[in-house]
């Protein structure tokens, strides 16, 4: 599947680029891409699993944030062959959580690269409500077979 402009909002385009599927797709738009950064935003729902009395849940935050790197592993590789690589989180800290945002709010969370080093990457990741700061934090993600 050819993705050549940006943003993408096709639910099948975002699918092709991320290893996740439903019911735990927390990201519905690629806004940005770079080789250091990428936006990704994500509208919450009632049916979302980690959606609870009209609540997102911090785990859904820290999801989404995770699939943001992803979507930016997959954008980088889309021309490649091959599948979508499969990563993992090796670490996430300097976790904070500021606010729970509501159904119908749409996260808007940008991974930057700090640092990649034997397969390793270092990721600084900003997630806003609007011009709310939601969460930050660190993560170290790696590829499966990198």
């Amino acid at each position: 599947m050819a993705i050549n402009t940006l943003p993408v909002s096709d639910k099948e385009q975002i699918k092709a680029l991320i290893p996740q599927r439903e019911p735990i797709i927390m990201v519905d738009k690629l806004l940005a891409y770079s080789d250091t950064e990428v936006k990704a935003s994500l509208t919450i729902t009632e049916e979302n699993i980690f959606t609870a009395h009209n609540t997102f849940t911090e785990a859904g935050i820290i999801e989404h944030m995770a699939q943001t790197i992803a979507l930016h592993s997959g954008y980088k590789n889309k021309d490649e062959q091959g599948d979508v690589p499969i990563g993992f989180i090796g670490a996430i800290k300097k976790v904070e959580v500021f606010t729970l945002p509501k159904v119908t709010d749409v996260l808007t969370t940008t991974a930057t690269i700090v640092t990649e080093f034997m397969g390793i990457t270092l990721v600084k990741l900003r997630c806003m409500r609007d011009d709310t700061l939601i969460a930050e934090c660190e993560m170290k993600t790696a590829i499966a077979n990198a």
